[in-house]
């Protein structure tokens, strides 16, 4: 009965639809006058809602009996479940909106899941109504479903009759194997099970727990892919077979084991069940799971298990051993061949994509090595350059600037520390400067000089001060002379010549920085120096300007050399770069000497155009035209020495002077100065070794005469090695040599030989008359053989010695040592090994000698001497004719790994540019384009390789030379960009080079003036300014 019976009516209408839905509050039997305010401010909202398309919204409520409080609190309740509707509807209707922006596709399909959810309900209802029509089922509650939505528990009566069942069949089920996704409802499980069921009785199985994070579906990667290229990096596993008892019967056949003998998986990738799990993996182009991928070689006898048993050795030496600089050293090296291993440090997943990370971790593991190590070793100086070494790659250069000064005020007698330090500074292209590092060259003479004299009293001098004061001395020269200033490197030899040899005795008991004050006057008095004409030297300047005043003497002008063509620009049509370059490099030619005015025609300082030629205190090529000028000079000069009663006997200048004569081409001249000097030597015999260097000279020239003469040539050489074991005088060559004297010089030479080598070998430290004696003996003994018997009994005579210094001085065998004793005695074995290949190469020369023996000797020696020129040119040369490059390459590389020389890879990359160029050669038809008729091999890439890896040891880098050569073959290849690049580079490792800086002008005409803008910025010699070229062009 409704509450207000007007009204009852309109609730059985037939219409419905929303005016149905606003009246159904007149129904309810628990509505109260008191609650007709807010009841109806709530129904007049409800239309609201209703339209806004919620299919949810509860609306009908239970019919109950209860008082006027049971009906407030229903109606506080119905408020608050309308309130969180509210809510509800208002996130539905926020996440439409976003999908909505997301996109037609996603807001269609949206739409189409929102229409099936209102059809499918309002189509299970009104099947429901027209079943409720039929006799038997007059319910209400039936009834009303017909025409709006109810929540499933306000009707448990008609459960069962809610839904229908589609059975029309979906053949994309079939197709692929699984419901649409869009069909599926969207949810959140919570927890592994599922209501309803008994979990002691039944579970579920999920494809993948709830606990699992969500990633990101990934592609499935390919065999190209860098993880999966990685794994060809991971070492293979031991495979062994199993052992098992031998039978005593016999078998009719082998049986093939299985790793399992489970029961074949069938599936559609593996119909048969033959595959194993990895076949299947790789047909469906995938790699092995994560898990076993990660799991390491645990076999003891895997390279991972030796490297760490390496590590632990290592850790318990130094333990044991911490003032071991060598074994730190050792460990700090052995870092390197576990960066090789992957695996060892827990870098294996992606370790391809980590490999700078990896080397980041490498290094910073080295530093903390070596930190550990100095504490241990507070005095170590290679332990604190390793770690500056180290540094470069994670400091500034201010930084390191900083840590180097503090190295050099803590050691200032380390000599070597020094020469690195100043290398250090030379190869910083943002702090460089001429004057800057030309003062860093003087401070450390200078502190050297005071450490030698005593006057630094907390730091003694080291053994071998003299000797690396004289070698920084000459690095200094050479670092002027590459950066252009030759006039002040010339000045310092003269310098250097004057103070040494020429010390008036009354300053030598001084320390050096008081003779120093005595020398400056004398430099700058404007008398003439050492190799200039008139020069008296510092010591006869001093005792006449001790008795008042200086006496001038006239050169001798028939001394003057030609004059020259002062023309310096000869055709103004050819490009400005090119003119620039043309005189520049002329005026560095001509003006090598400091420039000092001349007194006889009245020329004083301010006469000179170049102010940068005159230098106060603060053997140059020539052209062909000047050749002969030249040895007549030299010829003079040497008469004018060996008439001085001191140089008499002195065999070094007669052999000099001797050969000059035969290389001038005045053979029979020679020849003569060759008697008279053998002749004044007397009854020496094999003792004096300046007089066997002075007879083995003279008899190689003779040997190497051309074949018409050998033959008498070759018994003259014989003759001057026989008389050299006589004891009568040196006579001239009259005819053949007698056999029995040729027996008896041979007996001569094997006693003098054996008590050489006998007193040799018991004498350490080796003198080093004793080690030129064995030299120079040796080498007549081999050429004598050769002669006297053939190539054979020379060898012998090498092998002999080599044996013999190598048993008793090296008992390793490794032919080298760390002692003065050792390298003077490998000083021997090279200049023994280079007269044993010229003999052979000589031999091959002048008759036919298979090659094998002239290549093994020279891989042998080079392996001991890799430093050696004269052996790398030999060997490239006879490599050279080969077809295969195989051998050659595996040697070069075999040396490269561990020779420090740099002379190694110079010569590779010279034996590829010939076999390149060979290549080129054939290729070319008349001379004119390559014609790709033979495939390169690789040749471009492969030099290139090799002067990139040449260029990561210190002294790759800082080699001039080794740049010059890669820009070239850059620019040769057509490469100008990349050629820039690497001329930027090597500025940033020799910025004091000036042929860098003329090379690029040579190569980038266009940047001229920024090139030149930048020598004049670091104050290299610039000979030619713009400016003036400008005028010149004018004129």
């Amino acid at each position: 009965m409704a509450l207000f019976p007007a009204f009852a009516g309109l609730s059985e209408a037939p219409d419905g639809g929303s005016s149905r839905k606003e009246l159904d509050w007149l129904s309810n039997p628990s509505f109260c006058v008191g609650s007709i305010t807010s009841l109806s401010q709530q129904t007049e909202a409800a239309p609201a809602h209703v339209s806004e398309g919620s299919p949810l919204t509860r609306s009908h409520l239970k019919s109950e009996s209860s008082d006027e409080s049971d009906t407030n609190k229903k109606l506080k309740q119905t408020s608050r479940k309308k309130k969180k509707e509210k809510k509800k509807k208002r996130k539905r209707q926020y996440h439409k909106k976003t999908k909505r922006k997301h996109g037609p596709s996603s807001s269609s399909r949206s739409e189409t899941d929102t229409d099936s959810e209102k059809d499918k309900p309002s189509r299970g209802v009104g099947g429901s109504k027209k079943e409720s029509e039929k006799p038997n089922q007059g319910n209400n509650a039936a009834a009303d479903t017909g025409h709006r939505f109810v929540w499933l528990e306000d009707i448990q009566a008609v459960t069962g009759e809610t839904f229908r069942t589609d059975k029309k069949p979906d053949p994309a089920n079939w197709e692929y194997k699984s419901l649409y996704r869009g069909d599926i409802a969207r949810y959140k499980r919570k927890g592994d099970s599922c209501l309803g069921i008994n979990p002691k009785k039944q579970c579920i199985s999920w494809e993948g727990t709830s606990t699992e994070k969500k990633h990101s579906r990934k592609q499935v990667e390919r065999y190209f892919t860098k993880k999966s290229v990685g794994l060809m990096n991971i070492d293979g596993v031991a495979i062994s077979s199993k052992t098992e008892p031998p039978s005593s019967e016999p078998i009719s056949f082998i049986p093939v084991k299985d790793l399992e003998d489970a029961a074949p998986v069938t599936t559609w990738l593996n119909p048969l069940g033959i595959y194993d799990q990895s076949t299947t993996q790789w047909l469906q182009g995938q790699g092995p799971p994560e898990q076993e991928s990660k799991q390491p070689d645990a076999q003891p006898g895997s390279e991972s298990a030796a490297l760490k048993a390496k590590v632990e050795e290592f850790n318990r030496r130094v333990r044991e051993n911490p003032r071991d600089t060598q074994l730190w050293m050792a460990f700090v090296a052995f870092q390197d061949e576990v960066m090789k291993s992957p695996g060892l440090y827990a870098i294996e997943e992606g370790e391809q994509e980590k490999r700078k990370r990896s080397l980041k971790l490498i290094l910073e593991k080295k530093l903390a090595i070596l930190e550990r190590a100095i504490e241990s070793n507070q005095s170590s100086v290679d332990l604190k350059l390793a770690k500056l070494k180290l540094c470069t790659e994670f400091w500034e250069p201010s930084t390191l600037v900083r840590e180097w000064q503090k190295l050099i005020f803590l050691h200032p007698n380390n000599t070597a520390l020094w020469q690195k330090y100043l290398l250090f500074c030379q190869s910083q292209f943002s702090t460089f400067s001429i004057s800057k590092i030309h003062s860093l060259y003087g401070k450390c003479l200078s502190t050297l000089s005071a450490v030698k004299d005593g006057s630094i009293l907390s730091h003694p001098a080291l053994p071998g001060t003299e000797e690396a004061m004289f070698a920084l001395f000459l690095q200094q020269c050479h670092f002027l002379r590459q950066a252009g200033h030759s006039e002040k490197a010339v000045s310092l030899f003269q310098a250097m010549v004057d103070f040494t040899f020429f010390k008036p005795d009354s300053v030598k008991d001084l320390p050096t920085k008081g003779q120093v004050e005595f020398f400056e006057p004398f430099w700058d008095s404007g008398e003439p120096r050492a190799g200039e004409k008139g020069a008296r030297g510092w010591k006869a300047w001093m005792h006449q300007q001790e008795r008042g005043g200086w006496v001038v003497i006239n050169p001798d002008e028939d001394d003057d050399e030609p004059e020259e063509d002062d023309q310096e620009i000869k055709d103004k049509t050819l490009p400005r770069w090119q003119i620039w370059l043309a005189a520049e490099r002329s005026r560095d030619q001509r003006h090598w000497q400091p420039w000092r005015p001349e007194k006889t025609k009245k020329q004083t300082e301010e006469d000179c155009e170049d102010p940068e030629r005159q230098v106060i205190w603060c053997l140059h090529p020539k052209n062909k035209k000047r050749l002969k000028s030249q040895g007549k000079n030299c010829k003079k000069l040497a008469k004018n020495l060996l008439k001085e009663p001191e140089n008499c006997n002195n065999f070094c200048l007669w052999k000099q002077y001797a050969h000059l004569e035969w290389l001038l081409g005045n053979t029979e001249d020679a020849r003569k100065v060759f008697d008279t000097a053998l002749g004044m030597a007397g009854s020496r015999e094999l003792k004096d070794s300046d007089l066997c260097e002075l007879s083995l000279l003279y008899a190689e020239l003779e040997v190497e005469l051309s074949p018409e003469v050998r033959g008498a040539a070759t018994a003259r050489a014989v003759h001057i090695l026989t008389k050299l074991t006589e004891s009568s005088p040196y006579g001239p060559y009259a005819g053949q040599v007698s056999a029995v004297r040729i027996l008896k010089a041979r007996k001569a030479y094997e006693h003098a030989l054996q008590d050489c080598l006998g007193d040799s070998c018991v004498s350490d430290p080796a003198p080093t008359d004793s080690c030129s004696r064995l030299i120079s003996l040796a080498k007549c003994f081999m050429l004598f053989q050769y002669l006297t018997i053939g190539i054979d009994a020379a060898v012998r005579i090498y092998e002999q010695v080599f044996a013999k210094l190598n048993s008793s001085v090296f008992p390793e065998g490794s032919g080298e040592g760390d002692s003065a004793s050792s390298q003077s005695w490998t000083s021997v074995l090279e200049a023994i090994t280079l007269m044993h290949t010229s003999l052979l190469r000589f031999h091959m020369k002048v008759s036919v000698y298979p090659l094998a023996p002239l290549r093994e000797a020279l891989s042998q020696a080079l392996k001991l001497y890799p430093g050696n020129q004269v052996l790398w040119r030999s060997y490239v040369q006879i490599q050279n004719k080969s077809h295969s490059a195989s051998k050659t390459r595996r040697f070069f590389d075999t040396i490269t790994r561990s020779a420090k020389p740099l002379e190694p890879w110079l010569f590779a990359i010279e034996a590829e540019k010939l076999r390149k160029r060979l290549v080129e050669t054939v290729q070319r038809l008349d001379g004119r384009e390559i014609h790709a008729t033979i495939p390169e091999t690789g040749l471009m890439h492969r030099i290139q390789a090799l002067f990139e890896n040449a260029m990561r040891s210190d002294s790759g880098s800082q080699c001039p030379l080794l740049w010059r050569m890669y820009l070239n073959f850059l620019v040769s290849l057509g490469n100008k960009e990349r050629s820039k690049g690497v001329f930027y580079k090597a500025l940033q490792n020799c910025p004091w080079a000036k042929v860098l800086y003329l090379d690029a002008v040579e190569y980038f005409p266009d940047e001229m003036q920024e090139i030149l803008d930048l020598m004049t910025e670091k104050e290299l010699r610039v000979r030619l300014p713009l400016e003036e070229l400008e005028l010149l062009l004018e004129d």
